[in-house]
Formats: C-alpha cells, sequence, structure tokens
C-alpha cells in the first residue's frame, strides 16, 4: 500500500462531489480524501500499483489542476 499526495485547485464540497466518479472509476484506490483546509487543498490516496500520472490525468479531464506533491 502506497499513498499518493497531490496539490489540487479543489476549492469546495461540490467540485469534490463531481470528481468523485472519476476517482472511484481508478483501479487499485483503497480510499482516498480532500483536505480543503489545507493551503494546497491536498488529495491523498491509498493504493496499491496506482500510477500518479493517470491520477493526474484524470483530474484533468475533470477540469480541475493536480500535480503530485514528493
Amino acid at each position: 500500500m502506497e499513498v499518493l499526495v497531490f496539490k489540487t485547485n479543489l476549492r469546495y464540497k461540490k467540485q469534490i462531489d463531481s470528481v468523485t466518479p472519476h476517482i472511484n472509476n481508478l483501479q487499485g484506490i483503497s480510499r482516498w480524501n480532500v483536505d480543503l483546509d489545507d493551503i494546497d487543498k491536498v488529495l491523498r490516496i491509498e493504493s496499491d500499483n496506482l500510477s500518479p500520472r493517470t491520477v493526474e490525468t484524470t483530474l484533468q479531464q475533470a477540469g480541475y489542476h493536480c500535480e503530485e506533491l514528493q
């Protein structure tokens, strides 16, 4: 199990609701959340064998910015 961490431009719960189906369609995710209180609006994903590029592309296709944090 690995934890992937991303900076996003998600600001509101309704934006999270709109990306939920996109994220839920990704294979290998056991749990995920967005911290709206963090300055970077951090998306954390617990997964097995999920590429960070796949997550970035998925959110970008949904209309949002997503960048992996090191």
